[in-house]
Order: structure tokens, then C-alpha cells, then sequence
């Protein structure tokens, strides 16, 4: 299973980015989804993650701010991103479940390239 985050880049504080993840394989609906980020000097941290049945999560830091979306059409999972502050500069990944139709958890097994997130004060 490969992934790979896009839609990083630079923002001023205040601005808004989208983040996509596309994974390779087969049904792709059937699995959890998540994102985490790993800011600098910093431990890699849950960010947001939707459940196959569309369920969401989010880490305290990032709610009110932060919107998880998937587009089972597309086989992609979005990260739309308002309110951005410079606290929020990090690489962000993209990770998928290993088990089809998973009980939600915080573990994941797939883990793709990272895209950069900088925000600026």
C-alpha cells in the first residue's frame, strides 16, 4: 500500500490549506484513515481520522479548526485545514488501517510520505 500526502505549502496565520491522500489498493472505503503530524523537535501526533463507517476524530488542538472528509469515489481522504496558526507548522502524513471494516484505533499500519504544512505569523 503505498500513500502520499499533497497540498502542504506556506500560509500566513489565519489562512486555510487542503490536504489529499490518495492510497493505492483495493477497497479503499472499507478502511480507517487518519492523519498526524510531526512538528519540529516534536513527537508525531494524531491530528484527525475517519472510520470506514465515516465516523470522526480529532485531537483536541486541531477541533472547531480542522474538518476530516472522505471520498470513497476518489479513493482519497481530505485534511481541509481553516484557522491555521503557527503551532500548526509540521509534516503531515496520511496512514491507513490494515484490517477491512476495523474497530477504530489510534494504530495504523500504513504510513505514507509526508507533506509540509508552514505557517507563518
Amino acid at each position: 500500500v503505498q500513500l502520499q500526502a499533497s497540498g502542504g505549502g506556506l500560509v500566513q496565520a489565519g489562512g486555510s490549506l487542503r490536504l489529499s491522500c490518495a492510497p493505492s489498493g483495493r477497497f479503499f472505503s472499507s478502511y480507517n484513515m487518519g492523519w498526524f503530524r510531526q512538528g519540529p523537535g516534536k513527537e508525531r501526533e494524531f491530528v484527525a481520522g475517519i472510520s470506514w463507517e465515516e465516523n470522526t476524530y480529532y485531537a483536541d488542538s486541531v477541533k472547531g479548526r480542522f474538518a476530516i472528509s472522505r471520498d470513497n469515489a476518489k479513493n482519497t481522504v481530505y485534511l481541509q485545514m481553516n484557522s491555521l496558526k503557527p503551532e500548526d507548522t509540521a509534516v503531515y502524513y496520511c496512514a491507513r488501517d490494515g484490517t477491512l471494516f476495523g474497530r477504530w484505533s489510534f494504530e495504523f499500519q500504513y504510513w505514507g510520505q509526508g507533506t509540509l504544512v508552514t505557517v507563518s505569523s
